[in-house]
């Protein structure tokens, strides 16, 4: 953190407190006059050249491109206009994303409209926060301009290739009148049936959450990151923003480069002449891929000790890939204790809880009868109701999370399944141009407390919290996620994970890919013919467990009648509950978030409409994490 400590960034108290009302800008203008010529970020294109060309830029190289952006917005802006940023990933993105914040803009991280399968998203998008400019790359400038083509030319916004303006037009760069509490970006959600939402991130709330970062993994002004992940999403974004804060240089690199050849992202974490510790952060598909395809040829030399940390995040983490990863790596040096499950969204910035720099991952098994009526409670790993639960280890500092029930809202005990409620200064403080949705989801009170152990304990008792519609509970002090309020199954009166009974049908049968598989209910008279015939009960309201499942490579002629049979009996055996419909369609049909969690809302909305069936590839909000599993398969 340049000369200064974590420890300056602490109140007598010991909460995160950010003195002298510091924004990004003050961040960035720091760097790039107390260490110019140190480097700032690297981003390697493997596009021309298997072993890829490096591209890097010191902090006073920085400073400079995007104070040119910047002047150049501050010329056809006006403050707080949105300053969408459609481009490739690369260095020009992050100057861009930063330029926007130094114009006084609100930025607006998106993706390259070229990008297949992006269409509706980035209309939608692009409809809600309605950009004044749109900064992209000049290679992608012809397809920007094509996209807002069939818009009236006085409603197109102003769009700008980064790299074509002069940094000699920075001179007239003027300071916005910003403060700590002026949005900085808007944070587009994942979205899975409904428009994506920009949550609006605040200097405040962005650096608030990079110190509980910094603070979680232990990163210091000497560590460097790795990333492959897409710069729009917020665990990408908050990757490429931590340098101004804490820590050394990044290496960015495509999601595409990773997916094809993850030893690409292997490689760069590993351990440096200067011996500066490393971490990146990765959703857990990454994870398994990289412990299958990733790992150095017979005999080259590979030393991963200097690792201090694996965020694995953004969708439920598997017990069985941190498993195979660590099996796939812990040879070359990387610590047990490298690989860090973690809790966060959108909506926090990002970061909410991590698993200690110093602990090994936990896992805890809980008898699956219980976690259904809302109870964690331990049993042996090798009885045939266990059901595995990762912890997401302890929330960060000047962070709090209370478990709630969601309709009384009075906090659970711990042990407690109930929503999850978050408070703390990283928090967003809304949805853009959403009151009401802000006020439904951001302002909520707890009307009681537990008495003794309440973990709202510092907290005003008038204080607001965000209701995140996660089901959660704390088990010796560590935060254990359950699933999605919404998606939770409740079939012949008695609830189901979804997660759980995926996880029940993609162990039964090698033709389902793991990790590609849906559960949900449906009413017993929306049921496709194909299913119920024609004796069909038009009143018959009951709620019927459907599995749709991607084929696994290989499977892709297997009959599907024996494994929806081999499925059916292995969920009747595990969780006494029958499955009404087993669907095996292509890889690729599955909708899936920004984040890469299945979107199973819209997976059950496209079964009703039978879209699913005969092959049918989704395109319902469609994102990068759809395109890297896509590519997996190509890849193998």
């Amino acid at each position: 953190m340049i000369d200064e400590t974590f420890d300056d960034y602490l109140d007598d108290q010991g909460n995160i407190k950010i003195r002298g009302n510091k924004t990004l800008i003050d961040f960035v203008d720091k760097h790039s006059a107390d260490n110019g010529d140190d480097l700032a970020y690297r981003y390697i294109d493997y596009s021309r050249e298997r072993d890829g060309e490096y591209h890097e830029l010191t902090w006073r190289q920085f400073g400079v491109r995007l104070r040119a952006v910047a002047a150049r917005l501050q010329q056809v802006t006006v403050p707080n206009d949105r300053v969408a940023i459609l481009a490739p990933q690369g260095l020009g993105y992050v100057v861009s994303l930063f330029a926007a914040v130094y114009a006084g803009n609100i930025a607006v991280p998106l993706f390259d409209p070229e990008e297949q399968g992006h269409t509706d998203r980035l209309r939608a998008v692009l409809a809600d926060c309605a950009p004044a400019a749109i900064l992209t790359a000049g290679s992608a400038a012809t397809g920007v301009r094509k996209f807002f083509r069939h818009l009236p030319a006085a409603q197109r916004p102003r769009i700008i290739a980064v790299e074509a303006i002069p940094d000699t037009v920075g001179a007239s760069w003027a300071r916005p009148n910003i403060d700590i509490d002026s949005v900085a970006y808007l944070q587009y959600t994942s979205g899975s049936t409904r428009t994506p939402v920009g949550v609006e991130i605040t200097h405040r709330a962005v650096g608030t959450n990079l110190l509980q970062m910094i603070d979680a993994i232990g990163v210091t002004e000497r560590s460097r990151g790795v990333t492959w992940l897409p710069l729009y999403h917020d665990m990408g974004l908050l990757c490429v923003i931590l340098p101004t804060v804490g820590g050394g240089f990044i290496t960015i690199m495509s999601p595409n480069a990773f997916v094809r050849r993850p030893y690409r992202w292997i490689k760069e974490l590993a351990a440096a002449s200067d011996g500066a510790g490393t971490f990146a952060a990765a959703p857990n598909f990454a994870f398994e891929h990289a412990a299958a395809r990733g790992k150095p040829k017979p005999g080259a030399e590979l030393d991963l000790s200097n690792v201090i940390g694996l965020i694995n995040g953004s969708e439920p983490v598997s017990v069985s890939s941190m498993k195979k990863f660590n099996e796939a790596f812990v040879p070359y040096g990387l610590s047990e204790t490298a690989i860090k499950p973690c809790y966060g969204m959108a909506e926090a910035t990002l970061f909410v809880s991590a698993t200690r720099s110093q602990d090994k991952a936990r896992v805890i098994y809980v008898d699956r009868a219980e976690l259904n009526l809302g109870r964690m409670v331990e049993v042996p790993e090798d009885v045939d109701h266990a059901v595995a639960q990762v912890s997401c280890g302890y929330v960060a500092r000047s962070q709090w999370a209370v478990i709630v029930d969601p309709q009384q809202c009075v906090e659970r005990r711990d042990g407690e399944v109930g929503e999850i409620w978050l408070h703390g200064e990283n928090m967003g403080t809304g949805y853009w141009g959403r009151p009401e949705e802000t006020r439904a989801t951001f302002r909520a009170r707890l009307a009681a407390r537990q008495p003794d152990g309440s973990h709202a304990e510092g907290i005003p008792q008038d204080a607001s919290w965000m209701r995140t519609g996660d089901f959660g509970a704390f088990v010796d002090g560590e935060l254990y996620i359950t699933g999605r309020v919404k998606d939770l199954v409740i079939v012949d009166g008695r609830n189901h994970y979804p997660q759980d009974l995926e996880y029940s049908a993609q162990e039964a049968s090698t033709a389902l890919r793991p990790g590609f598989v849906a559960a949900f209910s449906v009413p017993a008279n929306e049921l496709p013919e194909q299913v119920v015939g024609t004796s069909a009960d038009a009143e018959d309201t009951s709620e019927q467990l459907v599995i749709v499942a991607e084929r696994n490579t290989g499977s892709s002629k297997v009959e599907p009648a024996p494994v929806a049979d081999t499925v059916r009996a292995a969920i009747a055996r595990r969780h006494g509950v029958t499955v009404r419909d087993v669907l095996l369609v292509p890889a690729g049909s599955i909708p899936r978030t920004s984040s890469g969690k299945i979107a199973r809302r819209a997976c059950r909305s496209a079964y009703l409409e039978g879209t699913l069936r005969g092959g049918y590839q989704q395109q319902a909000f469609p994102d990068s994490a759809h395109a890297w599993e896509s590519e997996t398969v190509v890849a193998g």
